[in-house]
């Protein structure tokens, strides 16, 4: 993990991102299994497609890569940016929001970090599936990817609907996590 140590002293936002997720994982008792990291190459653009089953995907995917030496910059709803110390930490890590109503914007920072090397991953079903089935994707990764040249990776999250999973009906509240 040399690689990721370097990588994010460079981002200490993201290195306490990094350890505030290790603490939840720890702290929740959480055993997160992940394969196939040796698939993302070690430089160079890279655009990850991730399904999306719970809240916390994003912790999973990160965590998977943390090996590889190689932070991800996630696409993620415009609203989280909403909370002032939250929107910051997010801008930190470069993180890209995404504004459903004016998704382009999204779409072209997105671009530009693909163009600095980064590892941009999106959840083109552009929500949490409630039927945890594959929605219809969007084709933004697609996109990106044929634009960018960028090698475009399947990521595969599952387990975490059991833990911060989605709303059952439309009219439902949000869930609150099962701890």
């Amino acid at each position: 993990m040399p690689g990721l140590v370097r990588a994010a002293l460079r981002e200490p936002v993201y290195l306490g991102a990094i350890a505030a997720g290790k603490a939840v994982f720890g702290a929740l008792d959480l055993t997160v299994r992940s394969t196939g990291s040796e698939h993302l190459p070690r430089t160079g653009p890279v655009v990850l497609a991730s399904t999306h089953v719970s809240f916390p995907d994003f912790l999973y995917v990160g965590d998977a890569l943390l090996g590889t030496g190689r932070l991800v910059r996630f696409l993620s709803r415009g609203d989280v940016w909403s909370s002032a110390p939250v929107g910051q930490a997010m801008d930190a890590m470069r993180h890209v929001p995404v504004d459903r109503r004016a998704p382009a914007a999204a779409y072209l920072r997105a671009r530009g970090l693909l163009r600095e090397g980064e590892v941009v991953c999106l959840f083109p079903e552009a929500g949490i599936s409630a039927a945890y089935v594959v929605r219809a994707l969007m084709p933004g990764a697609v996109a990106l990817a044929r634009e960018t040249g960028a090698p475009l990776l399947p990521v595969n999250v599952w387990g975490g609907q059991r833990l911060w999973g989605q709303k059952r009906s439309l009219d439902a509240p949000f869930p609150r996590p099962l701890v």
